[in-house]
């Protein structure tokens, strides 16, 4: 899936802004402003198509994920400074938000080789699929 804007491709065919989209376990969905990626694998993408993005995994994931999120193990030490970030629901918001400060856990910026940078461009440039 790419995202840029509001405009929404999935394997290269675009999705219709406000069109629904859903194949093989991927689902595409325009709540208000936003656009949500869902995968039948529990992990669900929200963006409001310029800062802010919220990442929901469900419980059934717990401890094994890894990336921008940690490993979701409820961890509260650490804290990270998400600009643009929510933990609203897009479909609840008419609005952009701004910024906030969530506990995550210590393995956040963990790399697919399981170390952990403190930057953020090390830990995206870890993450490239070419």
């Amino acid at each position: 899936v790419v995202a840029q804007g509001r405009n929404v491709s999935v394997n290269g065919a675009v999705v219709p802004e406000g069109h629904p989209y859903l194949h093989k376990g991927l689902g595409v969905t325009w709540p208000g402003d936003w656009v949500a990626v869902a995968s039948s694998l529990g992990v669900r993408v929200a963006w409001d198509g310029h800062l802010a993005v919220t990442v929901t995994v469900e419980p059934e994931l717990r401890g094994g994920t890894w990336g921008l999120c940690g490993t979701y193990t409820d961890d509260p030490t650490g804290k990270c400074h998400l600009h643009g970030a929510t933990s609203t629901p897009p479909e609840s918001q008419g609005r952009h938000p701004t910024s906030l400060t969530l506990p995550v856990p210590p393995d956040d910026f963990m790399r697919p080789d399981g170390d952990i940078t403190p930057f953020a461009a090390a830990f995206g440039n870890a993450w490239k699929v070419l």
